[in-house]
């Protein structure tokens, strides 16, 4: 089997993930939709503004600046430059991390 058939064996799509979502919290799934949708725009809101996310017993989400750079190699001659750029970042706290089990 391929590195990237593999892979997606392993992916959970949102929609699979709203359903397992509602399951566990015994509502509907539109109401689970509805949560999930409101997590997210509210989560990258916060950040985009420059803050740090942080969830109890979770972990934090946080946005990280890269600097701008030059293009050593591009399909486009015309991109020479990158701009300085910012992303999303999560960092888990150490008990979520010990209770990642990945069955193989």
């Amino acid at each position: 089997m391929s590195t990237s058939r593999s892979l997606d064996a392993n992916r959970v799509s949102k929609r699979e993930f709203v359903q397992r979502f509602a399951r566990r919290g015994g509502i509907s799934v539109h109401a689970a939709q509805t949560a999930y949708n409101a997590m997210i725009d509210e989560l990258l809101d916060l950040v985009g503004q420059g803050n740090t996310v942080t969830l109890t017993n979770f972990g934090k989400f946080y946005p990280q600046t890269h600097k701008g750079h030059r293009v050593q190699f591009s399909k486009d001659e015309g991109a020479g430059e990158v701009n300085d750029y910012t992303v999303l970042k999560f960092s888990a706290t150490r008990e979520v991390n010990r209770r990642v089990k990945v069955n193989d």
